[in-house]
Parts: structure tokens; sequence; C-alpha cells
């Protein structure tokens, strides 16, 4: 009986999240009154702002993960070697994101580096994208952390560091050469939700006035009725496929922990 109600409770979460889908999907391929076709997705793939908002927010999400490798990493490590009892204080910082909301987060970055500030990120456009980096590395630093945080549970730090301190290794050489490799696929999980979150993100990119894929969406759903629902179903299965890859990247890091 339990599994029965078990399967059932299954069924009626897939059928929620699928219908809805499938009739974007079907809607998004009825451009052509009485047949159907790719002619929405033809017009959002033509169109150049769809190239230029796409890309910038790649080039975002690539230059965040980045950022969020070099910050995380090396404080993950630092904390678990030298610092463990300030590891909940770390965890709950970390936690922020998820209850400050991003609309809280981008005014007070506006309020903070405005033109009229001590450091006014603001009155140009790479300082404005530094700013959106820094909000995009904000709003995905719970799922970064927590992921490399679990990586580095899974190797002895204290011994490969006391190793490679014994053979000469210097810290930036340890970091770099010994703990990143041992938790790159940890590292990989955290850099495909983080790409997910930039590329859907809407609030930040919005009020700094940045041509990204978030904002983009919005204005051809406003104005547009069967190019908003085929972007709409392209975004779902970039989000889709980031998640695929971080299973594929889970499974991998399980068979490489497996011993011989």
């Amino acid at each position: 009986m339990k599994r029965l109600w078990a399967w059932l409770a299954l069924s009626v979460g897939v059928l929620y999240f699928i219908l809805p889908l499938i009739g974007m999907t079907n809607f998004s391929l009825k451009m052509r009154r009485g047949e159907y076709s790719f002619d929405a997705y033809a017009r959002v793939f033509a169109d150049d702002r769809f190239r230029e908002t796409f890309s910038y927010s790649v080039t975002m999400a690539l230059l965040t993960i980045a950022f969020g490798v070099l910050l995380v990493v090396p404080t993950a490590y630092w904390v678990r070697l030298k610092l463990p009892h300030l590891r909940p204080f770390i965890e709950f910082i970390t936690l922020m994101p998820l209850v400050i909301p991003a609309i809280v987060i981008v005014f007070g970055y506006i309020r903070l580096y405005n033109t009229s500030s001590w450091l006014p990120l603001t009155g140009s456009a790479s300082g404005t994208n530094v700013l959106l980096m820094f909000g995009y590395a904000t709003l995905s630093l719970p799922y970064m952390y927590r992921a490399v945080d679990t990586g580095l549970r899974t190797i002895d730090v204290t011994t490969l560091t006391e190793a490679a301190q014994s053979l000469g290794a210097s810290w930036f050489t340890i970091i770099t050469r010994i703990i990143l490799p041992n938790v790159i696929v940890a590292v990989l999980s955290g850099a495909f939700v983080t790409f997910a979150i930039v590329i859907g993100e809407f609030t930040m990119a919005a009020l700094l006035n940045k041509p990204a894929f978030g904002p983009y969406m919005q204005l051809l759903g406003a104005n547009r009725a069967y190019e908003p629902a085929a972007l709409a179903v392209i975004a779902f299965f970039i989000t889709w496929a980031c998640l695929g890859l971080m299973q594929l990247v889970s499974r991998l890091q399980k068979s490489t922990q497996r011993p011989v």
C-alpha cells in the first residue's frame, strides 16, 4: 500500500511539472496557423538581441564561476584545516543569500557603489559588470560553498597538507595542485548550479540595466506571443542540461571514489 501511494505521489508530481511544459512547447510550435513549425524558435535564434544577451550572460556566468572558485576553495579549505570552530559562522554567512531577496542585495549595491560613493562602480560599464558579477557570486555562494565543502569532506585535508609541506610546497601550490584537483568534481557541480542561476537571473541585471538573458526574456514576453514560449522552452532545457551534467559529475565522483 505504501508503495502504491509513493508511485501515486510521484505520478502527480511528474504531471504537475511535465504538463505545463508540454502545453508551453505545444503552443510555441503553433506560430503557423493550423500546423506545427519551428518558426518561433527560428525567430528567437535569428534575433540579434538573443545572441547578444545570451553571450553576455554566458560570459558573466564564466566570470562568476572563476571568481567563486577563487573565493570559496581557499576559504573552505582554510576553515576546515585551521578554523573549524568558525565553520558554523561561515555556514550561516553563506546561507544569507537564500533569505535576503535579490532586490534588497542589488539596492544595497547601488546605494554603496553609486557615482557619489567612495567606490563609484556604477559610473562605468566595466564597473557595473564587476558589481553584477559580485551579485551573481553572492546568489550562488550557498551552492558553491556547500559543493566545495562536501568535496573537502571526502579527502584527508590535514594529511595532504602535511605531506605537501614536508616536500617544501607553498600554500599556493597546495591549493592549486593538490586540493583543487581533489575537489574538482565538487567544484564542477557548484559551477553548473552557478551557470543556471546566472542564465535565468532577472532582478539584478534589470536594475543595473545590463543586457542579460533574464531581462531579455521578460521584455520579449511583454511584446510577443509565440517567441516567449519558445524562449522559455530553450531556457528550461539549458537549466535541465546543467542539472543533468551535475548528476553526471556526481556519478563520476562516486565511481572514482569506489575502492578498487
